[in-house]
Order: C-alpha cells, then structure tokens, then sequence
C-alpha cells in the first residue's frame, strides 16, 4: 500500500499539468475567485434622477440620492429621455423619476408617487441601485409622515412613536458583512479542490492508459488502497489551506466548529479520492476528463444548493444531486465553518458521504481489478 502511496505522489509531481492542477491551480483560484468580491458591499453604484417637478422636495430626495452611500448621482435632468438613453448605454444603473406636480399632490394630502427603473442585465448593480433609491424615497416620505403626526400631536416624540410603534432592528449573525464574497466564495472553494482533484486525476489516468504504463502494479489491495489515500491526501492538503489560511486572509466567517470541520474534512477527502478513482478508470485519454469537469462545474454548483434553492429544483435532481461529493460536502463546511453547527446537526451530509464513499469503494474496488 505504501508502495503505491508513494508512487501515485510520484506521478503526481513528474506530470507537469497534473502538478499544475493539483497544487497550483488551488492557490491561483484561491486569490483570483474571491478578487471581484474584495470590496464585499456594492457602493457608489451610478445613477440618474430625472426631475420634472422642479420643487423644493424634489430637491431635496435628490440631496438624499446624492448622500446615500450605495448611490453615485451622475445626472440630473427634466428629460425623461436622456435618463433612458443613459440606462441603455449603461453610464447608470438606475433612475429616479419624480413627476411633476408631486410636491402639489403631497401638500394637497393626495397620493403622490414617484418611480424608480434599473438595469436588470446586472443584477447585483440593479438590486442595489433599485434598493438605494427607494430607500431614497421612503426617507423622505416618512419625513413628510413625522410633520404630519407631529402637527396633530403635542410632541414629535409621540408622533414617531405612532408611526412605528414596534421597532426593527437587523443583527447579521454569520455572514456579519452581508457581502456577496462571504456568501459564495467558501462554498466555491470546495467546489474548487474536488474539481481540481477530479480534472488532475482524469489526466494522470488518462495518460497512463494512452502510453499503457501505470505506476503501479494494477489489480491488488494494496495498490488501490495506496493510491485512494494519495488522492485523497491532496484533497485534504488543499481543504485545510482553503478553511486554515484563505478564509483567514479573507477575512470570511470561519472556526466555528473545528472540530467537526476536521472530521468532515477527513471523510470527504476520501469520498472525492474514491469518486474521482471511479470516474477517472472511465477515461482513455487525457483531455476528456478535462473537458468534462470544466463543462459541470457550474450545474454542480447550481445543484450543491448554495446559490439555487432545492425546493425549485425537479425532484428528480434532488435526489441525483446526492450522488456529487460536493453536495454534502458543501453544506456540511458551511454549516460547520461559517455558521458552528454541530456534527449531529450535518447528520445527512455525513451519511450522504458515507453512503457515496461506500458506493465508490465498491464500484471502484471492482473496476479496478476488471480494468
């Protein structure tokens, strides 16, 4: 076993593109993926205000569009075309229309509306700008709200009392930024050592079935126990710099159960390592391997259910996605890492990599002596 163990890592570091796939691609994705995200909040996203009222209040909301912190007012203008043609050329994200005749509606008490339109081709941009501007708005009417309540009441006190008589206040418990970056990037890196590990693994297999001389002697115990813990080895090498220094120079949620994170860490190293061994004896030539894993990576995102929701996918995939190492294996390190949950409380992920790593050994053990 240990022969082999060490021939695998042998063959490993003498193939140029295995070693680049395997070491050095993690550390490369490990500082690329997480760079558009560095900033974790959107802000200063650009916008138009298109002001055809002209009135003391539509002045002041666009004070307010000026002095939101999400907001850049890049144009304001009475021409309703303009502020169109700026949205479709992409110079804004958003535009706050205020209609004529608004300050008149307010002071005489009727309903009074302005509108407010994004670009949805971007939809982080779009969400922060539609957002920002209705806050924009919602300000200044609860402002008009308070005057009104406090005219009728003998404190201003009393009247902001009655207009929100229960307060809100929202505490971040886990991903404490709200930025998107601490959101996908800790899911993505295991997404990115099984990819990596899977891609490495097709390569090496499938050039030692091209050139027909395997490193190792085939069809025994030994031999295939060797090389399941040198695969899996390299998962756990890449796992542990991902959650024990990436997240930390990151500065993403991280430790919150250390250690049911080394245990999990453990289990689904093997069960990438036996998945990967399963799938790589498939191959007889080095590319396809690769062209398959660059093809899924991102429906095996989407299934993992860290940025599409399970209850909208087909039952049938529901089922099916369990048969991806990186489904419980990501659900389980965020539940552990980020939010410190309890083994017990990843039970599912836990027999779900148990049941796949069982399956694999099986199917594994058996093409391996039949190959």
């Amino acid at each position: 076993m240990w022969t082999a163990f060490f021939a695998t890592w042998r063959a490993m570091l003498t193939d140029k593109g295995a070693l680049t796939l395997l070491f050095v691609g993690g550390v490369l994705y490990s500082f690329f993926y997480p760079l558009p995200y560095a900033r974790e909040i959107v802000q200063r996203v650009p916008v138009a205000v298109v002001d055809q009222d002209r009135s003391s209040l539509s002045r002041q909301m666009t004070r307010f569009a000026m002095a939101h912190p999400a907001l850049r007012v890049v144009a304001v203008t009475p021409e309703l075309p303009a502020a169109q043609d700026m949205l479709w050329r992409g110079q804004v994200m958003g535009v706050l229309i205020i209609p004529e005749g608004l300050q008149t509606d307010v002071l005489a008490g009727r309903a009074a509306q302005a509108q407010v339109a994004g670009n949805g081709l971007y939809l982080m941009l779009n969400k922060v700008a539609l957002s920002g501007l209705a806050e924009v708005v919602g300000t200044v009417s609860a402002g008009i709200e308070l005057k009104r309540l406090a005219a009728a009441t003998p404190s201003s006190y009393q009247g902001a009392e009655q207009r929100a008589p229960i307060t809100f206040d929202a505490v971040p418990l886990f991903n404490v930024k709200e930025g998107y970056g601490a959101y996908v990037v800790p899911g993505v890196a295991t997404l990115i050592v099984q990819q990596t590990l899977l891609i490495g693994m097709t390569m090496l297999f499938g050039t030692w079935y091209q050139r027909k001389t395997f490193p190792l002697e085939r069809r025994t115990a030994g031999g295939y126990a060797g090389m399941l813990l040198a695969f899996a080895s390299v998962a756990l090498l890449n796992c542990c710099y991902f959650f024990g220094f990436v997240f930390w120079f990151q500065d993403y949620p991280r430790g919150g159960n250390a250690g049911g994170l080394a245990l999990l860490l453990v289990l689904f190293s093997l069960t990438v390592a036996a998945f990967g061994l399963l799938l790589a004896m498939l191959f007889r030539t080095r590319e396809r391997g690769t062209q398959l894993m660059i093809a899924t990576s991102m429906p095996i995102l989407f299934l993992a259910g860290l940025t599409w929701p399970v209850s909208s996918m087909p039952v049938a995939l529901q089922a099916l996605r369990w048969l991806l190492p990186s489904t419980a294996g990501i659900q389980g390190f965020v539940a552990l890492n980020q939010m410190g949950a309890s083994v017990y409380d990843i039970r599912h992920e836990v027999a779900g990599l148990l049941m796949l790593l069982v399956a694999c050994l099986a199917l594994g053990w058996r093409r391996w002596r039949t190959a």
